[in-house]
């Protein structure tokens, strides 16, 4: 899949926007959930102010009062638009496309259309934990296929991993993270045709959750799953909801592969009334018209990535990371700094910075902890700080 490389469009940082003190007034999630005293650098969500074309696109719906259900296909269409030109991809149909109120919820449409109660859904952990909490929820079994030493899937861990799915005739589904969260990996089109390859071998069915697709960086180019050969059969889910920072508006599309549109098809007609309008008119003014916008984010990201790498070596050279080329997610393995399995315990009490613990993202995330990056230098420079005083071991100096 050749790549369209992201242009420097001359508009602002988005990530060096907004001030602290401007921060600190929203009232989601991330600026809620702790003390006034405690830096957030956790959950997925971005220090940005919205794109223009969002924001015109939102505000005249209001100023309309389109604030009704959800109908058309616009959102599909850009969407088209968006990957045919920025992943050189024309296979997405949209008449296989149906709207769904989120990407999680989607996965678990898609995974009732394919698996039945009791039945097995794979993952690669570490991974995103809903992941686990939506699958057990909905009377599934998650087996685990870690990836390997190097953040990769690991193949022969994956053929083991589907060959118990299924024993006994059981249908059985792979939910893949692509690109992978937490850890930024982008899978390669060698590595998803054999993943689609095992999958059909096997007789289990792929339903890939690729939210943070947009979010690629450097040289590396993003490989729809459904655009490999041998994933006909394959489900996918894609929003623009991380790229431009839209998890408040909701909306977000199941895509079927060519020998899976039957299958979406049986898919509840009431799913498709659950996303907002206004989230549908969001994301569809997002892909037309937010893409220099988007580039510019990209930008700023590919700096952070590195300025946190430079503040690592210097403050805190113990932990390992391996920059990933996707997600504004840092996955740090923290374990030679002795805080015991869950780190982010440690940096949130010690140091008053929260980060995503390791520990709910399955094998592997022990003594990990998850650091979002969508934020601007200077809080990142202060995140790092806070980590460094948190680290000490009691009487041993560290150089500032």
């Amino acid at each position: 899949m050749t790549r369209i490389p992201h242009e420097t469009s001359g508009e602002p940082n988005p990530l060096q926007a907004l001030t602290l003190d401007q921060l600190r007034r929203r009232t989601s999630m991330k600026w809620r959930a702790y003390p006034e005293d405690v830096l957030p650098v956790w959950v997925a969500e971005m220090d940005v102010p919205l794109a223009e074309p969002v924001v015109r696109a939102v505000t005249d719906a209001l100023h309309l009062g389109d604030t009704g259900y959800p109908a058309g296909t616009d959102y599909a269409q850009a969407l088209a638009a968006f990957a045919e030109k920025r992943w050189n991809w024309d296979g997405l149909a949209v008449e296989r496309t149906a709207i769904v109120p989120d990407v999680m919820l989607g996965v678990v449409e898609m995974l009732k259309l394919v698996t039945g109660p009791g039945d097995a859904v794979v993952v690669n952990p570490p991974v995103y934990p809903p992941f686990y909490h939506f699958v057990e929820h909905m009377d599934r079994r998650v087996l685990e296929a870690p990836l390997g030493a190097d953040g990769r899937i690991d193949l022969g861990v994956l053929e083991e991993t589907f060959r118990r799915a299924v024993a006994g005739g059981a249908r059985a589904a792979h939910l893949l993270c692509s690109p992978h969260n937490p850890t930024g990996t982008v899978h390669t089109a060698e590595e998803l045709s054999a993943v689609a390859a095992l999958a059909e071998r096997h007789g289990v069915r792929v339903v890939a959750d690729e939210i943070h697709a947009p979010l690629v960086v450097g040289g590396t180019g993003f490989v729809p799953y459904l655009s490999v050969p041998g994933a006909e059969r394959g489900l996918s889910l894609m929003s623009a909801s991380k790229a431009w920072n839209l998890a408040g508006l909701k909306a977000a599309l199941a895509i079927a592969g060519p020998g899976a549109g039957a299958d979406l098809a049986r898919m509840p007609e009431e799913v498709g009334h659950g996303p907002s309008h206004v989230g549908v008119i969001a994301h569809t003014a997002a892909l037309r018209d937010g893409v220099t916008w988007l580039d510019a984010l990209l930008s700023g990201l590919e700096a952070n990535r590195r300025l946190l790498a430079d503040l690592l070596a210097e403050h805190l050279p113990e932990i390992r990371y391996r920059p990933g080329d996707a997600t504004y997610l840092a996955w740090l393995d923290c374990r030679a700094l002795d805080l015991g399995d869950d780190p982010a315990d440690a940096f949130l009490h010690r140091g008053r910075v929260a980060l995503n613990s390791g520990l709910p993202f399955g094998t592997g995330g022990a003594g990990h902890v998850r650091f979002n990056l969508a934020t601007s230098p200077e809080v990142i420079g202060e995140a790092v700080r806070r980590m460094a005083a948190a680290g000490l071991t009691p009487g041993t100096p560290r150089p500032s």
